[in-house]
């Protein structure tokens, strides 16, 4: 049997550790048991002495695709200026009060469409149960799959339409299937959706969701064999993956959730994202989930009344399919192959210019913009139950901002797309200062010395002929 959980680990701080990434690499790669593929990490929280850390784990005796681990990493050989391409991750189940509930982050997309030539995301920033208003220059991709791309371990390719390959739970209410049907049917007449097949699946996998100890949504997801030999037996006539089932949640937590005003962490986002990362990482395709009622009863939600705006798509939706279809209509094909690598139109690490992340939120996206010197901006007005300092972290000078809102990152974001320097913007500017550097051909020393300063009297103890000099301009503070 095949299932999809997620195991705890702590691991040591190393004090001024330049390659995080490889560290949590080695650790986790000589602590997990045998048989457990990594297919997400996660850093919950930092403490003085460990990271508390989330591993989400593929156990199974099916014969899965051979893949490469999540922590491949091919380092980019230059930044494209040419373009300027934003990555904008709100990561599922962390309950980000911008993006945390359904596809409310999505004014937030629109705003960084309209400052980017091309905006990559993941379902969740997005998907809006029958919405999904995401802008017309959006690459949609799974949540691994961007990873993977700022990993520079996979590029995009855009396409004109995707072949999108459905699979339904088979529920015991036949009413469920038919209104998942009836959905697909609408997008087909409606906006061109070519949906290759309908699967209804039986026996279906099994996903459960619950809180950890962290405070994220997760769960487990059970019994995927059925789904795996279903995506194979079907290899070659889909070019996207639709999934559509229950998720057993805990008595009365739909309700729950809807009369929470938004307090409340969606229950069911972190075990659907365990889900699709799993697909994707496996398969290589455009995959995302839409949650079934368990039903009738579930379903009906009775006189709740008006919700909170971040809950509304959900509460008016009758499968919470149209978003999956819209999004995976036109989501880039995911390639690995050198030749398709290095073809001019396909998108890598190095077309990337710019991630915009929740300040606090640590993993994998993260710290591979780290590790590939791309400006991060974490956006601290966007608060959620991750607890980290990416402050800390070994940035490069001039490679992480913090700001308090997504129109403050915005304004940051055009600016960085201008090659407008970014403290040229605030007052009081500092002054630029002359420093004179002296190189001492028999001492082989080098000194540094305040052009305007008393140090230059030092410079009467040389003779002109002993050493070169040039005047050099820094606005690094420890040279005023």
């Amino acid at each position: 049997m095949s299932e999809v959980f997620e195991t705890e680990l702590k691991i040591p701080v190393q004090e001024g550790c330049a390659d995080l990434l490889g560290y949590f690499e080695d650790h986790i790669q000589s602590h997990l048991p045998a048989g457990h593929l990594p297919t997400r990490f996660v850093v919950n929280r930092t403490e003085a002495s460990h990271y508390s850390c989330s591993v989400g784990c593929l156990r199974s005796e099916w014969p899965l695709p051979q893949v490469p681990s999540i922590f491949s990493f091919r380092r980019r050989h230059h930044a494209n200026s040419s373009r300027f391409n934003v990555a904008l991750i709100i990561p599922t189940g962390v309950g980000a009060v911008i993006g945390g509930h359904a596809g409310d982050a999505t004014p937030v997309a629109r705003l960084f469409g309209s400052i980017a030539h091309r905006l990559v995301t993941h379902p969740n920033v997005v998907n809006a149960s029958d919405i999904n208003e995401m802008p017309p220059n959006t690459c949609y991709v799974e949540g691994s799959v961007l990873t993977q791309l700022l990993m520079g371990t996979v590029g995009l390719q855009e396409v004109r339409s995707n072949r999108v390959l459905v699979i339904i739970e088979g529920h015991p209410e036949r009413q469920f299937v038919d209104n998942t049907v009836n959905a697909i049917n609408a997008a087909r007449a409606c906006y061109g959706l070519d949906c290759t097949r309908v699967v209804v699946l039986r026996p279906s996998f099994r996903m459960r969701a619950f809180t950890s100890a962290s405070g994220r949504a997760i769960g487990h997801v059970s019994e995927l064999d059925h789904l795996f030999a279903a995506l194979e037996h079907y290899r070659g006539q889909y070019d996207a993956v639709a999934l559509a089932s229950v998720i057993q949640c805990p008595p009365d937590i739909h309700l729950a959730y809807f009369q929470s005003d938004g307090a409340m962490v969606n229950p069911w986002g972190g075990v659907e994202a365990m889900l699709t990362h799993t697909v994707s990482h496996l398969y290589g395709l455009p995959t995302a989930h839409g949650p079934v009622a368990e039903s009738e009863e579930h379903e009906d939600l009775g006189d709740i009344g008006p919700v909170d705006p971040r809950m509304a798509a959900e509460a008016i939706s009758l499968t919470y399919m149209q978003c999956v279809f819209k999004g995976l209509q036109r989501s880039p094909r995911v390639v690995t192959e050198p030749e398709d690598m290095a073809a001019g139109h396909t998108m890598t690490a190095e077309d990337i210019s710019l991630l915009v992340t929740p300040d606090g939120c640590l993993g994998l996206p993260l710290l591979a913009a780290l590790k590939q010197g791309i400006p991060v901006i974490a956006v601290r007005g966007n608060t959620n139950v991750m607890q980290n300092s990416l402050e800390s972290l070994p940035w490069a000078e001039g490679q992480f901002f913090r700001v308090n809102t997504y129109l403050e990152a915005a304004g940051l974001a055009l600016a960085l797309r201008e090659g407008i320097s970014v403290p040229s913007l605030g007052r009081p500017l500092p002054k630029v200062e002359a420093e004179v550097f002296v190189h001492d051909r028999e001492r082989q020393d080098c000194q540094r010395l305040n052009y305007y300063g008393k140090e230059t009297l030092l410079l009467n103890e040389y003779r002109e002929e002993d050493f070169d000099y040039t005047v050099e301009y820094a606005d690094n503070p420890e040279f005023l």
